[in-house]
């Protein structure tokens, strides 16, 4: 999976209700975060957006709808190998018909457009100035700019445009210290209020010899996750961590979450079973993904966020394991 496929895996947890989508807009900014992170999870809507990073380009189509047993959505993506992702509540379905293979996840820390706002989000504005821009229009509607601007080189900027009267983010643009665009997700049409209920159907019958992954792991205590980091990295704090077996006598794999309220960075940390050697290490990059890996203690560490490569390449760097 590549690029935003890769992102469209993440589920979400319920949040607080949304205001009334006919409420007077906001005057201050941190205000407008607030109805932006919760129309996306508790409004109805459906449309279709286009996610864009470097000169990759990837068209979705979304359906979200919430009622009396909570949150549910289908998203599918246009473009390139048929992609579905079927959503109830924090379990995550990953449908990829060519290779007949159905992903199984779960999460509470969503990231999937246009849920790029968490829930909790009141720190923000530490590592953040935040500010109102112009009002402008977004697929025919009306809508208030929100900008993000990082106060040190650790994370990136962000443009969210919100749309007036329901808080639904329709436009969001990730963007480097020069102002550039790393990625952005922007609805082309949608529909907010009553969603079919018939389009949060599956599309792919799974007939046949399908197979079936289950990657959920189990969630440990900050404490127990048995790595540590040596040197804190101003303003991300471990959010959660959870264990997954790698298959028969392979062990398992630590995944670490930290994040500043809005950026994450996830590090991974996988037993290498004396194969060193031939493991590439060091710098890379994947689309709006920073990823660094180096060996520790006969382990791969990697780290990969929508950061700057020194903000994982820091933490990559400082991870230890527990004393």
């Amino acid at each position: 999976m590549k690029g935003f496929a890769a992102v469209v895996c993440l589920a979400a947890a319920f949040v607080a209700p949304v205001p009334a989508a006919h409420a007077e807009p906001p005057g201050d900014p941190l205000s407008w975060l607030g109805r932006i992170a919760s129309a996306s999870r508790q409004l109805n809507y459906s449309g279709t957006f286009i996610y864009q990073t470097g000169r990759q380009s990837e068209t979705s189509r979304i359906a979200h709808m919430v009622d009396a047993s909570g949150e549910h959505e289908r998203l599918e993506v246009l473009d390139g190998s048929p992609r579905e992702v079927i959503r109830s509540n924090s379990e995550v379905r990953c449908v990829l018909p060519e290779q007949k293979v159905v992903i199984i996840d779960e999460s509470a820390d969503r990231r999937a457009f246009p849920a790029r706002i968490p829930a909790s989000f009141s720190g923000l504005a530490e590592h953040y100035r935040i500010s109102k821009g112009k009002v402008g229009r977004v697929a025919g509607y009306e809508t208030q700019l929100i900008v993000l601007e990082p106060r040190d080189e650790l994370r990136y900027g962000h443009l969210f445009w919100a749309e007036l009267q329901s808080g639904l983010l329709l436009k969001a643009r990730m963007v480097d210290e020069g102002g550039e665009m790393i990625e952005q997700f922007t609805f082309s049409e949608v529909k907010i209020g009553s969603v079919d209920r018939e389009s949060l159907s599956p599309r792919y019958r799974k007939d046949g010899d399908w197979r079936v992954v289950n990657t959920r792991g189990s969630e440990v205590r900050k404490e127990d996750a048995g790595w540590v980091l040596a040197e804190a990295l101003p303003g991300f704090t471990l959010s959660s961590v959870v264990r997954r077996p790698l298959g028969a006598g392979r062990g398992e794999v630590v995944h670490m979450v930290f994040s500043d309220g809005l950026a994450s960075v996830s590090v991974f940390i996988e037993p290498l079973g004396g194969h060193e050697h031939g493991v590439e290490t060091g710098a890379q990059a994947s689309g709006s993904i920073n990823i660094y890996k180096r060996p520790v203690n006969g382990h791969l560490v990697t780290a990969l966020g929508e950061v700057p490569r020194l903000a994982v390449q820091r933490l990559g760097d400082a991870i230890r394991p527990a004393p």
